[in-house]
């Protein structure tokens, strides 16, 4: 029995001592309404808003019809969901078609490109959050600026 409470009290430790279950306390709820959230034009086809939790990011991406997203890729894992419109993808030698209520998952490192067949609302989830689009820096959705 005093075994079993020592192997309890080393869990115990370790589990203070353990970087997610530390990062998990220092998060804090949010309730953040999409009206409140800054609407970036990133060329006049293009515009998105987006969210950033602890290790994840929800971006809402409104795309004309004609929009091209060109080839990219990244280190982040994404879930794209369409909530209107239709996104043609151009992935891993693939031509897919992704239509309202539909969900792709693209892991991280695989190049991809999409286009707008008709004006399209999707939601982007990221793991973890773009770094890049939170500063700023994401050139190839902003036409080389």
């Amino acid at each position: 029995m005093a075994k079993a409470a020592g192997a309890k009290r080393k869990t115990r430790k370790a589990s203070k001592k353990n970087p997610a279950t530390k990062s998990a306390v220092k998060a804090k709820l949010k309730y953040i309404p999409w009206k409140s959230v800054q609407l970036e034009d990133l060329n006049p086809l293009l515009q998105r808003q987006f969210v950033v939790g602890q290790d994840i990011m929800l971006a809402r991406v409104l795309l004309k019809k004609g929009c091209i997203v060109p080839e990219h890729s990244h280190h982040n894992e994404q879930l794209t969901y369409i909530l209107e419109g239709a996104l043609k993808f151009w992935i891993d030698g693939k031509e897919l078609v992704v239509n309202a209520g539909e969900v792709l998952t693209i892991p991280p490192h695989m190049p991809h490109k999409a286009e707008a067949l008709e004006d399209t609302v999707d939601l982007d989830v990221f793991n973890p959050p773009r770094a890049d689009w939170i500063n700023k820096t994401d050139k190839y959705l902003r036409g080389g600026k």
